[in-house]
Parts: structure tokens; sequence; C-alpha cells
């Protein structure tokens, strides 16, 4: 199991409607995220910034990734969800959310 990090600036005036959207996660991008081995993913919030954490259960992170990126409801999902980000400075081309390093973990 390998543990995932990430963070991203949530936009103030959208702030409200991002809350609303993750109150009712559909359960077809939940689906999508289970089925490309994530688990226990939380997202955190503080102010304007957003904390999001997963554990990876697969053999191949690189190729899950992909499949949930060409999971058609999980695109609709981030049409409705990316105007409400806002990615931070050093954030990776290509990528949304800034991933993080572990620095330390307790069992």
């Amino acid at each position: 199991m390998q543990r995932f990090g990430m963070i991203i600036g949530v936009r103030p005036e959208y702030r409200d409607e991002y809350l609303t959207l993750h109150a009712a996660v559909w359960p077809e991008v939940e689906a999508a995220l289970t089925q490309a081995n994530i688990r226990n993913f939380t997202i955190f919030i503080r102010d304007d910034l957003l904390f999001g954490y997963y554990e990876y259960i697969g053999d191949d992170h690189a190729a899950d990734q992909a499949r949930i990126a060409g999971d058609p409801t999980t695109q609709r999902w981030w049409k409705a969800t990316d105007p409400c980000q806002q990615r931070l400075p050093g954030t990776p081309d290509g990528a949304q959310w800034a991933p993080l390093s572990e620095v330390w973990h307790l069992d």
C-alpha cells in the first residue's frame, strides 16, 4: 500500500459550491476510484487550502490514474469541480493538485 498526499487552493468565491459538491460525491465517481485501487480517500479544508490524502493498493499507479482520467463520469465531475480549485505555484505541468512528500508515518 502506498500513501499519497496533495494540496490545491479553493477559490473563495467557489468554496460553498465545492463543499456542496463534495457533500454528495457522485456514486459513479466513487466507484471509479475504488475500481482504480484507491482507498481511504479524504479531502480536508482549511481556509482556502485543500489537502487530499488516499491510499493506493494496486500495482500500477500510473495505469490506474489513467483509467480514472479516461472515465467519462469522472471527466464530467472534474468539469464541475476544477473551476472551484486554484492550482498552487510549483504544481507540475499537467497536474491539478500539487503532490506532497511523506515525511513521517505512524501505524
